[in-house]
């Protein structure tokens, strides 16, 4: 099924957002480590924090009007 809202850019700018912070916290992360930066690789997984945290409010989001009864 296919969730219809009203904001739908919203939605896109989010998963897009947070598919984008994840694949720049992977490579800040393996550089990082890569490179023994504690810095950076800090930024790195601040990222995929960020990513992730997108991904879930886009998915909590859609699911909303949904129940599980």
């Amino acid at each position: 099924m296919v969730a219809q809202t009203n904001d739908g850019h919203v939605l896109l700018v989010k998963k897009l957002g947070g598919l984008f912070a994840i694949i720049i916290g992977c490579l800040l992360t393996a550089v990082g480590v890569t490179f023994e930066s504690g810095d950076t690789t800090f930024v790195g997984v601040l990222f995929l924090i960020l990513g992730a945290g997108l991904l879930a409010l886009k998915i909590v989001r859609r699911n909303e009007g949904s129940s599980l009864r």
